[in-house]
């Protein structure tokens, strides 16, 4: 089966040459990561906490529009820029994620924009 792209007009725009998602195989759904962009004005909050949630939130629209929930996401790395923040990140992926969580890596980065937090994801296909 070949590759789909997967693309939802309430996420905002990408930063650069790359889709939200791609389905491949029929199986695995590949997620780009999901900056902390507000979704209806792509401004991105001063704050870490609000941009983690914005983040945690486009990861789940573009995986809805993948027509999957977040329950069959497998893996994550999650960007951040700021390592004082791991509390609050990790907070947050209980909510997101409360059973039976993924995977995660969490590389410490320099993210474009003044972004703080950047979430990508692999989903499978039930």
């Amino acid at each position: 089966m070949p590759s789909r792209i997967i693309d939802n007009e309430k996420m905002p725009a990408p930063l650069g040459p790359y889709s939200h998602a791609v389905a491949a195989s029929g199986e695995l759904v590949f997620f780009s990561g999901q900056a902390g962009m507000d979704a209806a004005t792509g401004g991105v909050p001063a704050e870490f906490e609000p941009q983690a949630r914005n983040a945690f939130e486009n990861l789940s629209r573009v995986v809805a529009a993948a027509g999957l929930e977040m329950a069959n996401v497998v893996k994550t790395t999650v960007y951040l820029a700021d390592p004082s923040q791991f509390g609050v990140l990790n907070t947050l992926f209980g909510e997101y994620f409360p059973t039976s969580p993924p995977t995660r890596a969490t590389p410490i980065v320099q993210l474009p924009k003044g972004l703080l937090i950047s979430v990508e994801a692999v989903a499978v296909r039930p």
